[in-house]
């Protein structure tokens, strides 16, 4: 059998590369698309078309939850450091709006924009702002027990028990909004320390940045159809 080339029929040879889907690996054998650049199948381009529609998927309202959840992880991991510690570890924000941005995607399966991202802003502002008043009262608590004088611990604890037997429902809750409106301003109220307070602002600064940056979310392009 003869090996001289036929010149007079065209052989064409398949481009693996181009011919599977890089999604389900099954063999494109018709048009194709290409998503962030890799070959897919017409039938997953669509499938991922209609993931990108978070309106009617409800992704910001599961990324809103999921986002709380992470904050409130956030929260008690940045408490749990500043009671065992004594200090407010201004680190701890990297690891909040790490865990804040982390959560939103998962909710939202990779789908983001800017109201993600100012979602991701305060989540992360208010979880590390309102662990100041777990790790105050902590404070306060050790330096109460502290105190070398019995009578007077003694009559502070007899005194605060009466308070908080005659304390009625409307000023617990009082007492609990000026709390937490103590703990919202607290990285400014840090500031009475200047040094101490600018260092912690922009610790803050560079966690709510993580946050941010990760809830800009997947950019995903969809281009096609080609041709084989």
């Amino acid at each position: 059998m003869s090996e001289t080339p036929q010149f007079g029929t065209a052989e064409y040879q398949q481009q693996s590369g181009i011919n599977k889907c890089k999604t389900c690996d099954q063999t494109i054998t018709g048009p194709y698309y290409r998503v962030s650049g890799a070959v897919t199948c017409p039938t997953c381009a669509e499938r991922i078309a209609n993931q990108l529609q978070p309106e009617a998927s409800g992704a910001f309202a599961r990324a809103v939850l999921f986002g709380v959840g992470g904050a409130v992880l956030g929260f008690i991991l940045y408490s749990l450091v500043g009671i065992v510690t004594g200090l407010e570890i201004g680190y701890a924000s990297l690891a909040v709006g790490y865990f804040v941005g982390r959560a939103m995607m998962a909710g939202s399966a990779g789908i983001g924009g800017k109201r993600y991202q100012i979602a991701a802003l305060i989540l992360t502002y208010a979880a590390v702002s309102l662990s100041a008043v777990p790790i105050g009262l902590s404070q306060l608590s050790k330096q109460r027990k502290e105190q070398p004088s019995q009578t007077q611990t003694e009559s502070k604890t007899s005194s605060e028990q009466n308070e908080v037997q005659s304390t009625n429902p409307p000023s617990l809750l009082a007492a609990v909004v000026v709390l937490a409106g103590v703990g919202l301003a607290s990285p400014i109220l840090n500031l009475s320390e200047p040094l101490n307070g600018l260092i912690g602002l922009v610790i803050l600064f560079v966690g709510m940045r993580i946050a941010w940056r990760m809830a800009a979310g997947t950019k995903i392009a969809i281009m096609g159809p080609f041709k084989l």
